[in-house]
């Protein structure tokens, strides 16, 4: 957790405490003079360096105003806004807004509370202080609207509350409606003539007020929480008496710090905590970390700066993390690998030495290892690609179920060698050739040729029919693509130079059917 230093502002001087470990300490307090500032600033450049500051304010010079405008969204609600709380508040750069709804009638407009530190000859000092040390101003807070969180983490939802606490400038009263603020005023601790401010009488006159303002209709009933020290609960009592329309709960410092998570440091800050309220406001703000109440504009660049610091180093420390976690997963996965790959090596060598030992009890080898594998390649290359008759036989086969007039009576079937095949010069005609290893299919298929003699079984003297017949027959073999298709011999010769010659009759019959000779060529 990273220290904060909270300092308490009033009109009068600046108290400098310390957040640090979920404790609070300090309580070094610094006049509002030239001199008190120049201490303060020796105090900050020894003790604040790098730490962010908080700068919580309790002034008499805090003004609220409730105003209605129109309902926009988005950038025009924001230029809006600006405009009404400059035209609001001229003077001070300390201004603040809070949207507290809309209104149940006519346009529903939206209402505002504008709120300004109205001196802020008050701030400036400290503020420029910080800025000329270059300090990381986190936000300038007010007790009064700190308060409205107080009041929710109390779980004190009246309708009408009045929150009525001891701190060091004197009595602060804050009004709430549904748990909004909507009023504060602070009176001083001692009255005119020196004695302790009575808390009923000061009540009573905020009551007239807020009913003067209609904020608090006739016959409401005010509900109203002091928050004081246990020592003063008895004088209070007398002195808060509930009425028709007011209802007094007394609260102690010690109870609402230990409920807001207030633990100390030292003995100073632990009796200045049963007095006043001040070191409960720190700790609570310590513990939100809200964004600042009012503006600083440039004032608070080295905040910015410091967090942008901040996150770079933990961006930096979270790759650094993912880093070292990705190195040793590669770590472990290499050790990993770096085994299995021992084991594997040592696998290997006993499957080879299980390997020569077999190797030796086997009978010597007709060849090597290289022939015997060319061996098996070629095996497997007579197994598929051997020239065989067994594709052209099955689309003859289903020519024939298409053309079943057609009778089949021959079939030559052989291998077409190219020309290289040719009896080598020097050889002699009558000698053998060499059989060419495309008759084995190596290293490619070799084209294949069918001599097909078949006759058709029909009319013998219907001619016509059985030149169709055989066309019919020819197509339906040439539809296969790898199936060259060529008429060797017809059954009718019609070519002009061929005498054209035929018996009719039962001569006829007895010359034979109608025969016809096909050249079919097979492309692998």
């Amino acid at each position: 957790m990273f220290s904060k230093h909270l300092f308490y502002l009033t009109a009068d001087q600046l108290c400098a405490y310390l957040w640090q470990g979920g404790r609070l300490s300090g309580g070094v307090s610094f006049a509002n003079t030239r001199a008190g500032i120049d201490d303060f600033m020796d105090y900050v450049d020894s003790h604040a360096r790098a730490a962010p500051v908080y700068l919580l304010a309790d002034l008499i010079e805090e003004d609220f105003q409730r105003v209605n405008l129109p309902h926009v969204r988005g950038r025009a609600a924001r230029q809006l806004l600006q405009r009404r709380l400059l035209q609001q508040y001229r003077e001070t750069p300390f201004r603040h807004h809070e949207v507290q709804g809309r209104d149940s009638e006519g346009r529903r407009d939206d209402i505002v509370l504008l709120s300004a530190l109205t001196n802020p000859s008050s701030v400036q000092p400290w503020v420029e202080a910080l800025e000329r040390l270059q300090i990381p101003l986190a936000g300038l807070y007010s007790t009064t609207l700190l308060s409205e969180d107080l009041a929710h983490k109390l779980k004190l939802r009246d309708e009408h509350l009045l929150l009525v606490t001891q701190q060091s400038a004197g009595w602060r009263q804050s009004y709430f409606q549904n748990g909004m603020l909507k009023f504060s005023r602070l009176t001083p601790a001692i009255d005119r003539d020196g004695n302790p401010t009575d808390v009923g009488a000061e009540t009573r006159k905020t009551q007239q007020f807020l009913t003067s303002q209609r904020l608090l209709g006739r016959g409401s009933v005010l509900q109203t929480v002091v928050l004081a020290p246990a020592a003063e609960t008895e004088a209070l009592d007398a002195q808060c008496e509930d009425g028709p329309e007011t209802e007094f709960q007394l609260l102690s410092l010690e109870s609402v710090a230990a409920r807001v998570g207030l633990k100390t440091g030292d003995d100073q800050v632990e009796q200045r905590a049963a007095q006043v309220a001040e070191p409960m406001l720190l700790a609570f703000l310590a513990r939100r970390k809200p964004d600042t109440h009012y503006t600083l504009g440039d004032w608070q660049r080295y905040f910015k700066m410091w967090r942008a610091r901040v996150n770079l180093y933990g961006l930096s420390a979270a790759i650094v993390i993912i880093s070292a976690a990705i190195t040793g997963s590669n770590l472990w996965q290499q050790i990993g690998a770096d085994n299995d790959s021992k084991r594997l090596a040592a696998e290997a060598t006993q499957l080879d030495t299980r390997y020569r030992s077999l190797m030796a009890e086997m009978p010597p080898r007709v060849t090597s290892t290289a022939n015997m594998r060319a061996a098996v390649t070629v095996e497997r290359m007579l197994a598929t690609q051997s020239a065989t008759p067994l594709g052209m036989a099955t689309v003859i086969s289903k020519a024939l179920e298409a053309t079943p007039e057609i009778r089949l009576l021959q079939l030559d079937w052989k291998v077409s060698l190219p020309a290289a095949n040719a009896p080598a010069p020097g050889q002699e005609d009558n000698a053998a050739a060499p059989i060419s290893s495309l008759v084995a299919g190596i290293p490619g298929r070799a084209p294949q040729v069918l001599l097909l003699e078949a006759e058709i079984d029909g009319a013998q003297d219907d001619y016509r029919s059985a030149v169709n017949s055989m066309t019919q027959f020819a197509q339906a073999l040439a539809r296969h693509p790898r199936l060259t298709v060529e008429i060797d011999k017809p059954p009718v010769d019609t070519r002009p130079t061929v005498k054209l010659a035929g018996k009719a009759g039962p001569q006829a019959v007895a010359a034979g059917r109608a025969k016809f000779t096909l050249n079919l060529v097979w492309k692998p």
